[in-house]
């Protein structure tokens, strides 16, 4: 069976934009087909010649009351064993008013109501749809460019997509979890080389900063142990259709240890026959 990929989220995400992005990857896409149609959608795809071999669905809250079937339509097309992953867009509630504000458009249910009681509201109509996804995207700290980039570099392998795809992210417990993160670690426990002088302005890329983390007997066991931890968790995964893992170490700032461990965890996966993609949220911070 030929998978199909759906597209949801909150309004103001950045859905519409991850649509034109897979569009120039190739899919075919469709913005807001009812619900009800998707099955019929999958047996046409299952039919389909090489025209439709990348497809790709955007659902959101437009779809009103009838969003309450798509839990069980998704069960169902998964239970036939139609390959069916689900991206979730979401952002900082101050993010999305921002954008609103800034492109002037109307929230879909702001009729009557202020925004932000909109998106309050949104949030909780799509719980039951944001538990399905295989993988969850938080916008929030890119603008419309950074997101077209991280999505073409992290979707432009469609090879890729039949295995499980890793991502390590470092991350500063002071500015927050990050809200895709499937699994979170936190090394707070490990001396902190921001109050080491000669280390304070500099990150757990130079070559310094891991020189101090390794000398440390705490750093290179969290490592050992956490490869263990991997090397047990990732085939369960795999072996239970999981398409996406995002595994979060946070540190205090997201400077230093986090930094330097995530790298290492890239290293540990990629070794496990898992290559991750990296990225450090909180590196360019003050």
């Amino acid at each position: 069976m030929r998978p199909i990929l759906i597209i949801t989220g909150l309004s103001g995400s950045g859905k519409s934009l991850a649509a034109r992005v897979f569009e120039d990857l190739g899919y075919y896409c469709v913005d807001n087909l009812p619900v009800a149609l998707i099955p019929v959608f999958a047996d046409l795809v299952a039919r389909s010649q090489d025209s439709l071999s990348q497809v790709a669905l955007v659902i959101d809250i437009r779809e009103g009351a009838y969003l309450h079937d798509f839990p069980k339509i998704v069960t169902d097309l998964r239970e036939r064993g139609v390959p069916t992953r689900i991206l979730w867009f979401e952002a900082a509630t101050d993010a999305l008013i921002r954008r609103f504000s800034e492109t002037r458009r109307p929230h879909p249910l702001s009729v009557g109501i202020p925004l932000e009681t909109a998106i309050a509201r949104e949030r909780a109509m799509m719980t039951e749809v944001r538990d399905l996804a295989d993988r969850v995207i938080d916008t929030t700290r890119y603008n419309a460019h950074q997101l077209r980039a991280f999505l073409k570099q992290e979707f432009s392998h469609p090879e890729d997509h039949a295995a499980l795809q890793a991502s390590v992210v470092s991350f500063g417990f002071k500015y927050g979890v990050p809200m895709e993160a499937d699994l979170v670690f936190d090394i707070r426990f490990l001396q902190n080389p921001f109050f080491v002088e000669r280390l304070k302005r500099k990150t757990g890329l130079d070559p310094e900063v891991l020189a101090f983390l390794r000398e440390l007997p705490e750093y290179s066991e969290f490592l050992t142990k956490l490869d263990d931890f991997l090397g047990f968790l990732l085939p369960g995964y795999v072996k239970e259709g999981k398409s996406y893992l995002t595994v979060a170490i946070g540190c205090t700032g997201g400077k230093h240890r986090s930094v330097a461990a995530a790298e290492a965890a890239a290293s540990l996966l990629s070794t496990r026959g898992w290559p991750a993609r990296v990225t450090h949220r909180d590196i360019d911070k003050e």
